[in-house]
């Protein structure tokens, strides 16, 4: 059963997070008032805590569940997976400074701001499309190495 339940947990999340990062892609726009920087300053703490789950979550799977630790330890697709979502979240640190920066200085971003931080949000989705691939790719059991 805990398998079962980390494993829904997990999916949810990813889910959740992938919600989260292209409502952020759709709302950080040209224009943009004082309480829409500040809305997206929520957002994306929410983007912050859904990382936070998933890693918990993940591990917690990859380590008690029906597998366990030795199937994932020994995976090339796994630890592909895990650097692509260290450089994710890597990714998300300059929008997240950005919204802290535009929210203390109560400034409007520019459009070049603007620019700038959408194309850190773009290459987190590009990234993120490679998540289910090597997923699907481990849960077959490729990329075993040792």
């Amino acid at each position: 059963m805990l398998d079962l339940v980390l494993a829904i947990d997990h999916h949810l999340l990813i889910f959740a997070i992938f919600g989260v990062l292209v409502t952020e892609l759709i709302l950080l726009r040209r224009g943009m008032d004082q309480t829409a920087v500040a809305q997206m300053g929520a957002i994306d703490l929410w983007y912050g805590l859904l990382a936070g789950l998933i890693i918990i979550v993940g591990f917690s799977r990859a380590i008690f569940a029906a597998k366990g630790w030795d199937y994932y330890a020994h995976n090339a697709f796994f630890w592909a997976k895990i650097g692509t979502f260290a450089a994710i979240g890597l990714l998300s640190l300059p929008p997240t400074f950005a919204y802290i920066r535009w929210r203390r200085a109560k400034v409007i971003p520019t459009d070049a701001q603007v620019k700038g931080t959408r194309l850190y949000l773009w290459l987190e989705l590009g990234l993120f499309a490679l998540l289910p691939i090597f997923a699907a790719a481990m849960a077959r059991g490729y990329g075993e190495f040792g």
